[in-house]
């Protein structure tokens, strides 16, 4: 760029110079030049030289390059290079992430359910642990008045498994597990299975605190985790727009008693001799 407004100079300073023959030098190129570079300008950029040494035109430009120096730090990309990091990590650091409602509060024993199979299985593999199933939905009001207190409960309850269903998400499961109304509550516990199933909210909340205190007492039990219940598994089976699959246990045939065995009693044998005897008897018995 500026060799070619060097050139272009030169064009004018000589048909300037053929008029006026007086003038001993002449300066061909500006002292300054601006150039504009989107919305911020370059500061100027100082070019001294001198291209005539005498009135006959003689010029020390040869075909020469032309070195320019530029202030590299005065360079927008450079500026905009060594701030970016800083703003960015300011930034960041302001907005940070936005938690939802009902991922405020959570407790280390309280869980969001993704899938069908996860629920089945975080049930089965609970053992003798209490479960407890909490169906939300988050444009809910009573939920999300509720749960701070849900969140207090699981943090005084360490022992206790809390499953957090959305109910937005997963609204084709509550269906197949026949909840309709929110929120909604199930307790579970190993061989039992479900233990009882309410609606509270934070009016009633006693509710919620009685089945607490009534099912917070370990039991311990040798046969396996029921989980949820047959028709339940077979309903979540059944529904097509869920990826579950389940195989229904053979039911064990009920075993018939053994008819008893009946013996032939013995018949009485007669002979003779004992009607003989009978006659007997009867005669003696006449008199």
């Amino acid at each position: 760029m500026a060799e070619l407004l060097t050139k272009t100079s030169l064009v004018s300073s000589w048909h300037g110079d053929t008029q006026h023959h007086h003038n001993p030098r002449v300066s061909v190129v500006p002292k300054s030049y601006s150039f504009g570079y989107g919305l911020k300008r370059f500061p100027s950029l100082m070019i001294k030289s001198q291209v005539l040494r005498s009135s006959t035109l003689s010029s020390d430009f040869h075909g020469k390059k032309l070195l320019f120096r530029v202030n590299r730090a005065s360079s927008p990309n450079r500026v905009n290079s060594q701030l970016r990091p800083s703003i960015v990590s300011q930034m960041t650091g302001r907005i940070g992430k936005v938690q939802k409602w009902w991922e405020k509060g959570i407790q280390p024993n309280m869980r969001e359910v993704t899938s069908a199979e996860d629920l089945v299985n975080s049930l089965l593999n609970a053992g003798d642990k209490l479960v407890i199933v909490d169906f939300f939905s988050p444009g809910c009001g009573g939920c999300k008045a509720l749960h701070p207190k849900i969140c207090q409960l699981a943090e005084m309850n360490p022992d206790i498994q809390f499953l957090q269903v959305n109910y937005e998400d997963h609204r084709s499961m509550c269906y197949s597990l026949n909840v309709h109304v929110l929120p909604f509550f199930r307790f579970y516990r190993g061989a039992e299975g479900r233990l009882c199933q309410f609606s509270c909210t934070n009016a009633t909340i006693k509710k919620f605190r009685d089945a607490l205190a009534k099912h917070t007492p370990e039991r311990c039990s040798l046969e396996p985790t029921k989980g949820l219940e047959e028709k339940e598994l077979l309903a979540l089976a059944a529904n097509k727009e869920l990826t579950f699959t389940y195989t229904p246990k053979p039911k064990p045939k009920p075993v018939q008693p053994a008819a008893p065995s009946l013996k032939p009693l013995p018949l009485p044998s007669f002979t003779a001799d004992s009607d003989v005897s009978k006659d007997r008897t009867l005669a003696t018995s006449g008199r």
